[in-house]
């Protein structure tokens, strides 16, 4: 049974070389590629369940027992972030297989969504800090060809960018791994977090633990995000939906659990930094969303603002934060998937991605305007949908944890995204309509079949938090725990 951690990660890198040969087929790689995520999505599901009646599993590779070895674990949290990031990339191909064009198809759009989707589920599930880095890079790498696909004179500009941030960041990320090691002579996360105990994490390995924040956090558009909001506009909706909902969000995976496992002493230093770094990035994606005239900078905006905040349950530290930071880590892998959805479907229908130069899209597409709307209440943290759970709990931890400034840089932040996105509304759905009846554009049922599938998963995510209830209990119970974690690894 444990054989089946590693199938998140196979299965789509088997399939995504498949697909390299099926180039012309486009029928076929659309199908394979479906059946695929449906797959994946299964398979994670039923490992989740595994591990709640059996406890976290880990599958040792070539027999080397810990921590000699190259492992993957499966715990609630990895698991429910594959499954979380499973659904919206099978959803996200629905929507590309009416829109991404056949040229991005025949340039080998599902080889390298495969090859993605395969370098975030391994980034979830391994238990060695040095296969983290491996899978960070196939998944970087897979992104580079989709930030580009297209070839227009903005992507490449965006890529380059985009590509240097990120090799300077992989770079960071060696020279981490070369002084974590060389100080507690592991490279297993379990091993390390039992070594970084007995040393009592002295200030070396403070420092070692500063540069790992330094280092996800560039990857999470944590403060240091002015690569994001270019880089995450350029490419077509489906990537850019995507990207959104996947790439920074292993980012703040890598620092949950660098900080409440590996590295949890120090708080005081470490957690400080993390607070000081969230509130300063909500603040400047407030302002960034306050001064977009246009809905790809107010979409990259609020997902810059979605990052401060989960950041803020991880800087408070107390169980009910980190159980907020749950729940909202899965709202917004799949709100911002569907907002970017629905703001490529915008630009499409109308040409335009200012503002002030769209209006009165509800007229022709009523159902359309309505999803977004829901969209929109959800990602302000309106009951009973998605961002109401996880907004109310991280508030509630930052209470206990008596970190009043984030709190109220927090909560700020709800008014800012409800005024920005609300802005998108009035302006581009209400008033005059800039289209006719005659020449209005059709969205595809492929597309309208996405923005249901995933509202639907935020009204289930709200409504149904009882039922998810469990799994994030059980999740949070080995973060704020790292012993349960330790043990299950490094037990004979």
């Amino acid at each position: 049974m444990n054989n089946l951690i590693v199938l998140p990660l196979i299965i789509p890198i088997i399939t995504g070389i498949i697909l390299v040969f099926l180039r012309s087929s486009i029928m076929l790689q659309r199908v394979i590629s479906i059946i695929t995520m449906i797959t994946v999505s299964v398979i994670s599901f039923l490992l989740l369940d595994i591990v709640q009646t059996e406890g976290i599993i880990r599958l040792d590779f070539s027999g080397w027992l810990p921590p000699f070895g190259i492992l993957f674990v499966a715990d609630s949290f990895a698991l429910l972030l594959v499954l979380t990031a499973s659904v919206v990339t099978t959803i996200c191909l629905l929507y590309a297989f009416s829109t991404i064009g056949k040229d991005n198809e025949r340039m080998f759009f599902y080889p390298f969504v495969m090859f993605l989707i395969a370098g975030v589920n391994g980034s979830f599930l391994t238990g060695d800090i040095f296969n983290l880095f491996v899978c960070f890079e196939v998944m970087l790498l897979a992104s580079y060809v989709l930030v580009a696909m297209g070839g227009k004179k903005v992507q490449l500009r965006e890529s380059l960018k985009y590509v240097l941030i990120n090799v300077v960041a992989s770079w960071l990320f060696l020279v981490a791994l070369a002084f974590l090691y060389g100080t507690v002579k592991t490279l297993n996360m379990a091993h390390i977090a039992e070594r970084v105990a007995e040393a009592g994490q002295e200030p070396l390995l403070t420092t070692v633990a500063i540069l790992f924040l330094l280092v996800f956090g560039l990857k999470a558009g944590l403060l240091l995000f002015f690569w994001l909001p270019g880089s995450y506009s350029v490419p077509p909706a489906a990537v850019q939906a995507l990207f959104s909902a996947l790439l920074t969000k292993v980012g703040i995976y890598a620092l949950i659990r660098t900080f409440t496992l590996m590295f949890p002493l120090n708080q005081e230093i470490t957690h400080t930094l993390i607070g000081i770094m969230a509130g300063i990035t909500i603040i400047a994606g407030c302002l960034g969303a306050l001064s977009g005239r246009d809905v790809y900078t107010i979409g990259t905006y609020n997902v810059i603002i979605g990052v401060g905040f989960i950041l803020i349950g991880l800087a408070a530290g107390t169980e009910t934060a980190m159980t907020g930071a749950v729940y909202y880590l899965m709202h917004d892998m799949v709100a911002k998937a569907l907002l970017f959805l629905i703001i490529g479907m915008m630009v499409y229908l109308t040409d335009e991605s200012i503002i002030k130069n769209m209006s009165g899209l509800i007229r022709n597409y009523p159902l359309f305007g309505w999803i977004y709307f829901i969209v929109l209440l959800a990602l302000t943290g309106i009951p009973p949908l998605s961002g109401f759970v996880g907004k109310i709990l991280i508030g509630q931890g930052a209470l206990e944890a008596e970190s009043y400034i984030l709190l109220a840089i927090g909560f700020a932040s709800s008014i800012i995204v409800l005024y920005s996105l609300l802005r998108i509304f009035l302006a581009s759905f209400f008033g005059e309509t800039t289209i006719s009846f005659e020449d209005r554009k059709r969205i595809p049922k492929g597309a309208y079949s996405s923005f249901i599938l995933l509202a639907i998963s935020i009204v289930f995510i709200g409504v149904g938090a009882e039922s998810l209830a469990v799994y994030v209990k059980d999740a949070v119970n080995t973060l704020i725990n790292p012993s349960v974690y330790i043990d299950a690894v490094l037990k004979e």
